[in-house]
């Protein structure tokens, strides 16, 4: 009798443990139940949809194309406040999309470093904007461009990396300066990442849990933002965040999680093996670092920089996380990657 009741309890245990880890299924857009296609969308080769949007000058008439890749929590409804001259002065057409589960773009379990590189080269193939564009990614979104520089640089004009995404696993960084700029977030976030690398199977579990705090940001932390950031917060809350009620909308772990868990998995690459795609200068590479950045560590960035010089680094005394939201910032950020 005992013996048959420690076996009931253990199964329960586990079947427990099983649904605490197991994320929920996905509310694919379109679907019975699923939130309904509003926007243009690509299908791409392995079936999934990429939905897009395009701004500035047409295609057919742009001297510069720019594929526009957000970050976290963030989708192809992004406003940027380039102003509609400079767009016509510098004949812009702009690409925006939602990455892999965000949005109206459908899941990805597998979803990678590379396979973010190759969905971008797909939807410029299927829209048929010519066979090089330039690539611009904001936070969580400059690991899809550190993938293109990677696996499809001779499709680049050109590439900015904004306030980027920093690993703390990548091979080739020092010990001292991936634990100084470690050391520079907080507690929560710092065992986010690290249960992202090192046991990504409990990171559904990690952050739904209630034991413990998981990720500031996703927690509200204002704490995050440098006093330059939240005058840009207050100004953007001004204007209504037109999208925003889609990111999530096919599930946080679709989303957000896998987010997450592609950036801080082990990549096929280190980052320092990533060659110079313009060899003749036939094109540019900028990183983007504001020195007030609470979110990401300025001296890994700085690091990145000196070692792979062919990175044209800008780092901005004053300006925090969202820098790229303010007027003038933004707008000479698309002039260094247009004009050099």
């Amino acid at each position: 009798m005992f013996a048959a009741i420690a076996v009931a309890l253990a199964a329960g245990l586990l079947s427990w443990a099983y649904q605490t880890i197991k994320p929920p299924p996905p509310k694919i857009c379109g679907s019975p139940g699923g939130p309904p296609i509003t926007s243009p969308r690509v299908k791409l080769s392995d079936g999934r949809h990429l939905a897009y949007r395009e701004m500035g000058v047409p295609k057919e008439e742009a001297k510069h194309k720019i594929i526009v890749i957000h970050g976290f929590d963030s989708s192809k409804d992004l406003s940027l406040p380039v102003s509609q001259e400079t767009i016509e002065e510098l004949s812009i057409y702009f690409l925006f999309f939602d990455r892999a589960g965000y949005g109206e773009s459908d899941p990805y379990p597998s979803r990678s470093v590379k396979s973010e590189a190759y969905d971008i080269q797909e939807l410029a193939d299927q829209l048929q904007i010519g066979s090089k564009f330039y690539v611009i990614g904001l936070s969580m979104g400059a690991y899809p461009v550190y993938g293109c520089l990677k696996y499809i640089p001779h499709r680049l004009s050109g590439a900015s990396l904004v306030v980027p995404f920093v690993h703390y696993w990548w091979p080739s960084l020092p010990a001292n300066i991936s634990r100084e700029g470690f050391q520079t977030l907080c507690t929560a976030d710092q065992r986010t990442f690290q249960v992202a690398h090192h046991t990504p199977w409990l990171f559904y579990w990690w952050m739904t849990q209630k034991w413990f705090p998981s990720l500031s940001i996703m927690a509200g932390n204002m704490n995050l933002f440098s006093p330059p950031d939240m005058e840009i917060i207050k100004k953007l809350s001004e204007t209504p965040n037109v999208g925003q009620e889609k990111v999530r909308q096919q599930g946080v772990h679709e989303s957000l999680h896998r987010d997450i868990l592609a950036g801080y998995a082990k990549w096929e690459f280190d980052i320092m093996d990533i060659s110079n795609p313009f060899p003749n200068n036939e094109g540019s590479v900028h990183l983007w670092q504001g020195y007030e950045d609470r979110i990401i560590p300025f001296q890994i960035n700085r690091y990145i920089a000196e070692k792979l010089p062919w990175i044209h680094y800008h780092e901005v005394p004053d300006a925090g996380h969202l820098m790229l939201f303010k007027t003038e910032l933004c707008e000479a950020i698309f002039r260094a990657l247009l004009l050099g």
